[in-house]
């Protein structure tokens, strides 16, 4: 099985503006979350889809793979779709490219997934972690998932969901990590519909393949990392940096 791990990596951004050049420890975030994605192994490629010449030399100055989209688009996974079209693989992985913490494992379960007993009938994959700290439950930052008895995806929201009318029932509360595995087809099927209204909305872009009927299987992780949505992300992962013995 060919698999490419594609990084879209934008410079605006809404709520840390060039969140991605930002110094972590001494590497930007962008250069942080390549190297780790590359030093999984599990890659036949990586490569940095950008919208800017700064993050492109970012990451081509430090011996990466990095290649500028020809034009604007609404979410990553639009921007890597159009790279995808010209390469031949049969998994495309979209890493988002504020995950610096991406690791081997995740990653791994999000593959198996394609080659499980019925991996034939995936299209489109994706990671969750069980959330249980209050503050980040609450932060609508911090995207929640609610899943089936087969773990795919019922619906994504900022907001809690469940919502926990009934305190008695023990409901875990999954948040969304920034990962997707694609088949091709279903890759570029993405590109070629319109923002969908509960996308729009909600601003969270997998939305498009549940409003058009896709399924979304999920693999329940312990992934631990922080992703970088705001300066106080910055913070956060350089003191997990420290426990974690990483450099």
């Amino acid at each position: 099985m060919k698999v490419i791990a594609l990084i879209p990596a934008r410079l605006g951004a809404t709520r840390f503006p060039a969140k991605l050049l930002a110094p972590l420890n001494g590497k930007s975030v962008i250069r942080r979350t390549y190297e780790s994605v590359l030093s999984t192994g599990l890659f036949d490629a990586v490569i940095v889809v950008t919208d800017c010449d700064e993050i492109l030399n970012e990451i081509i100055n430090h011996g990466g793979t990095a290649v500028k989209s020809k034009r604007e688009y609404q979410s990553g996974t639009d921007r890597i779709a159009e790279v995808a079209a010209e390469l031949n693989a049969d998994i495309f992985v979209n890493v988002q490219g504020d995950e610096p913490f991406v690791q081997k494992e995740p990653l791994e379960q999000l593959l198996d997934l394609f080659i499980g007993t019925d991996g034939d009938k995936i299209q489109v994959a994706s990671l969750v972690q069980q959330l249980t700290d209050p503050g980040l439950i609450k932060d609508p930052n911090y995207v929640k998932v609610a899943l089936d008895l087969t773990n795919n995806a019922l619906f994504f929201s900022r907001s809690i969901i469940p919502y926990p009318r009934d305190m008695t029932i023990d409901i875990p509360l999954y948040e969304h990590i920034g990962v997707y595995a694609f088949r091709k087809e279903a890759l570029l099927n993405f590109t070629n519909w319109p923002v969908t209204p509960l996308e729009a909305a909600e601003k969270i872009e997998c939305l498009r393949f549940l409003e058009h009927g896709v399924s979304i299987r999920m693999a329940i992780t312990k992934y631990m990392g922080v992703e970088i949505d705001t300066p106080a992300d910055i913070i956060r992962a350089e003191e997990l940096m420290e426990k974690m013995g990483l450099v």
